[in-house]
């Protein structure tokens, strides 16, 4: 089979940093992601494969080390591997009946950390983010000003908000905005 050739990207927001004391925000290393579907049956055998149990509940992930799997919805999961490594290849090894795309180049994510991280993010998101409601290790698929964003809680006051690379500078600078509100 002949070499293929494969395209070279910056990353979206390379050197970017912003917000506030209160919401500090900054760009993701790069990292590779799956959107993956597959039916109940078929979890078990790819969490194995995976090496991260796939989530069955709606609004939670699961975590094994730098690899994370986010429960989008009844048969679909966002799988992250801040190491780089192959999901695709993870997933294919598995046996199981399923349907991964390799979501890497599409996606970058920006780390919102700090006490007034929630604020920052309501600025352009309607979703109630509050502890008791969006505890951490919640995640959800939802909107930041006009742009999809699926947001994961990683500790209490820190979130990773994923995001389409063509709407990153947008949501960057809403969320600085929104940072910036947070400080006051």
């Amino acid at each position: 089979m002949a070499d293929q050739a494969m395209a070279i990207r910056k990353a979206p927001l390379a050197g970017l940093r912003g917000g506030s004391h209160a919401a500090i925000l900054t760009p993701a290393a790069p990292a590779s992601r799956i959107s993956l579907r597959a039916g109940k049956d078929e979890v078990p055998a790819l969490s194995a494969a995976l090496g991260v149990t796939l989530p069955l509940r709606p609004k939670t992930s699961a975590s094994s080390g730098k690899r994370h799997a986010l429960w989008l919805g009844p048969d679909e999961w966002l799988v992250i591997d801040e190491d780089g490594a192959d999901l695709m290849a993870a997933a294919a090894s598995s046996g199981a009946l399923h349907s991964a795309v390799d979501v890497s180049h599409r996606n970058t994510a920006i780390i919102v950390s700090g006490p007034g991280a929630e604020v920052a993010i309501n600025s352009g998101c309607p979703q109630d983010l509050s502890l008791a409601l969006f505890p951490v290790g919640a995640c959800s698929r939802t909107i930041f000003g006009k742009a999809e964003i699926v947001l994961l809680r990683t500790a209490e006051d820190t979130f990773r908000l994923e995001c389409w690379r063509s709407f990153a500078p947008f949501v960057f600078g809403l969320l600085s905005e929104g940072a910036e509100d947070a400080a006051h």
